[in-house]
């Protein structure tokens, strides 16, 4: 059965359960032996917790916070017993993914600009034009109007993926020959955009991080040439991270932050991997909203990230 043929057919909540369900096996036996043998929360079983969630990715930034805040409940209530570990990591890692003062998107839906200019950006391998392509399906489902632009004029691979995604969504798709200028890629994506009435458009970069100055330039040259046709695009910068690479991912947000302004997060292949607790180390490192979980190889297995949801599918039994 090809991508297109499972479109929407499971429950989003069962997905997220299926999707995390390698990190949850993690975690869960590494929790088991963090606490085996012990019935209160000491100072043993924080130093093992402590490995449990550096070892799953989470991050040793993040980890110290998540620590300190346990450490701050077992000095408050004298006894924490170790089977309320469960719980509190729950309260904990929810009240941090809140702490960037964003609100979850209940759907795939865009704020009233018209259109909405989405520059989607990250390295090469991640499954940055698949999520465009799995984006344009989600905002036409949502009777949106979405144009595509090829930006990523390096790579022909990248081009003839973005085409054969338009062609399978059916929406537009502006591109210009190999090595084009990239910018110029974007100024007629929008152009046509503009003159089409579109509601959406995703405008695909190249993904190169040899070279952070000449990322830097030009991301900011697409960006300033697209400020020509609509002066406050884009709207966003979507950076989309493969979760399985784990501390890579946190190294390459580190990098993209510095050459552009990151304001959304996309990441992809949680299902193939026990390194889901990345999701939780970027956000709360970078302080940058998580827009959208890859669950699954489905176009409904890009989902909105939900704080909760996610923290509740990450710790259920």
């Amino acid at each position: 059965m090809g991508i297109f043929g499972k479109i929407f057919s499971k429950d989003k909540k069962e997905k997220l359960n299926e999707g995390l369900e390698k990190t949850k096996e993690s975690v869960f036996s590494k929790l088991s032996r963090a606490i085996v043998g012990k019935s209160k929360v000491d100072d043993e079983v924080l130093d093992n917790l402590e490995e449990v969630l550096i070892s799953s990715d989470v991050g040793v930034q993040t980890t110290v916070k998540i620590i300190e805040r346990i450490e701050e409940r077992v000095a408050r209530d004298k006894y924490l017993g170790t089977e309320e570990l469960n719980r509190i990591l729950r309260e904990e890692i929810a009240g941090l993914l809140s702490e960037n003062g964003t609100e979850d998107q209940e759907d795939f839906t865009t704020p009233d600009k018209k259109p909405y200019v989405i520059m989607v950006v990250g390295v090469n391998g991640v499954g940055k034009t698949t999520t465009i392509g799995k984006l344009a399906a989600q905002f036409k489902k949502k009777d949106k109007k979405v144009v595509l632009g090829a930006a990523d004029t390096f790579r022909a691979a990248a081009v003839d993926q973005l085409t054969i995604w338009s062609e399978r969504v059916g929406v537009t798709i502006v591109k210009q020959a190999m090595g084009s200028d990239p910018a110029s890629v974007a100024f007629d994506t929008l152009q046509s955009a503009k003159s089409q009435d579109a509601d959406v458009v995703l405008i695909d970069t190249a993904g190169r991080l040899h070279n952070k100055v000449n990322l830097m330039n030009e991301l900011s040259k697409i960006r300033r040439v697209m400020q020509k046709v609509i002066p406050d695009a884009p709207h966003e910068v979507l950076l989309v991270l493969d979760a399985s690479t784990g501390q890579n991912a946190i190294e390459q947000a580190r990098q993209f932050t510095k050459a552009t302004e990151v304001s959304a997060l996309a990441l992809t292949k949680l299902d193939g991997t026990a390194k889901g607790g990345v999701v939780i180390g970027v956000s709360d490192q970078f302080n940058i909203p998580v827009k959208y979980i890859g669950v699954g190889e489905g176009i409904e297995d890009l989902q909105v990230f939900n704080k909760l949801e996610f923290v509740d599918s990450f710790f259920k039994a």
